[in-house]
């Protein structure tokens, strides 16, 4: 049974760093697509970041770009997101996803939260300004 276990959500305040984890239990991650989704309250989920585990540049949704970066550690069979200079509009729950795609990277990147069969249970994120 896959299992995504995410943490590192809390409270921060605007301008400050926050890294989150996703740990996936009975799932390899190599060669999988992992990512990072957001949901704030009365908003539909949106795609943050995505990453191929086999290699690839990430996708990053352009209101995080140069301040959120996605990683995968193999070894660990686990993404991060690190986050740094948070702005209020980043607080939302925060989904890691996870799946195989045919195509690898050019199919991972490109994808919606639709196309993902695997979740976690979400993690909070809160900013105060």
């Amino acid at each position: 049974q896959v299992q995504l276990v995410e943490s590192g959500g809390g409270s921060v305040q605007a301008g400050e760093s926050l890294r989150l984890s996703c740990a996936a239990a009975g799932y390899n991650v190599w060669r999988k697509c992992m990512g990072w989704f957001r949901q704030a309250p009365g908003k539909e989920r949106e795609k943050v970041a995505l990453i191929y585990s086999g290699g690839g540049s990430p996708y990053y949704t352009d209101s995080v770009k140069g301040r959120f970066t996605i990683s995968i550690d193999n070894a660990k069979n686990t993404a991060y997101l690190q986050m740094n200079n948070l702005k209020p509009e980043d607080a939302a729950i925060y989904y890691c996803a996870a799946d195989s795609f045919v195509s690898g990277n050019s199919t991972c990147v490109g994808a919606k939260a639709t196309d993902f069969r695997y979740w976690g249970q979400g993690t909070q994120l809160t900013i105060s300004s």
